[in-house]
């Protein structure tokens, strides 16, 4: 099981990262969970235009399902179109908001390119892979993963508050791709996103194995936010996401 870090920047494309987007692959499987603004032209550096086989979406803020978009076109118009339409799971007005976006009526919008499913919480079956998506606590319908092949996970927190949701799709597992958006200094909102911190706390109780901190904000001094980290109570290792890294589980 091999997870790439396409993109990891908080709710706009960074000077070195574009917005959140993670390939996992197993068995010659390719599944990408999210695809923000600015992945889909460093997803090339990682596999073919046409190599993917499933899109997860966890809600539909721009910096998480934009770049879906410029797939359209990819998959529409590119040498070898029309190409097989693509499994993509993502909230259910996903059809309608990404035509939106698009600037194309809703019937038949992007549907012509993907076939969409709308996520609930529970278990998809996608190729070799079980995932299992859960809410979480973010202001628009938000889910969070949990991504099991062949005795290894990879838990994927999607944008989120403090939640117990979190804590259950994380359980033990190898790799905790966690959101650490906020500083950790009095007066963040609630419900809304994670400081480093937070997300520490939150491999602790999850009894996570490795936690890597997500949708790194461009405008913080990222040393601070591995720093609240350290005061969280994980005891495992604890890194910055960085665009390009890869980890290999098993």
């Amino acid at each position: 099981m091999k997870v790439t870090i396409v993109g990891c920047s908080g709710s706009f494309p960074g000077p070195d990262s574009p917005a959140s987007c993670y390939l996992i692959e197993a068995e010659g499987f390719r599944l990408l969970l999210d695809f923000g603004s600015g992945s889909l032209g460093a997803l090339q550096r990682h596999i073919g235009l046409y190599d993917l086989d499933a899109i997860f979406l966890s809600h539909l803020h721009a910096d998480h399902c934009l770049d879906i978009c410029g797939y359209h076109v990819a998959r529409t118009y590119g040498p070898a179109a029309p190409y097989p339409r693509l499994p993509v799971y993502a909230p259910r007005d996903a059809p309608r908001r990404l035509a939106a976006a698009y600037g194309m009526p809703e019937e038949p919008g992007l549907e012509t390119a993907f076939a969409f499913s709308p996520l609930a919480p529970g278990r998809v079956e996608a190729g070799p892979f079980t995932v299992t998506a859960a809410r979480v606590n973010h202001p628009v319908e938000t889910y969070g993963f949990r991504v099991e092949h062949d005795g290894h996970t990879v838990a994927y927190s999607g944008d989120t508050g403090e939640s117990d949701e979190l804590v259950r799709l994380a359980d033990r597992a190898d790799l905790l791709l966690c959101e650490a958006s906020f500083l950790d200094v009095p007066g963040q909102p609630a419900d809304l996103h994670l400081s480093g911190r937070q997300a520490a706390e939150h491999a602790a109780k999850s009894g996570a194995g490795r936690l890597v901190l997500t949708h790194l904000v461009p405008w913080h001094e990222q040393s601070r936010v591995l720093d609240d980290a350290s005061r969280g109570g994980f005891d495992g290792p604890i890194e910055l996401a960085r665009a390009g890294a890869v980890y290999e589980l098993g």
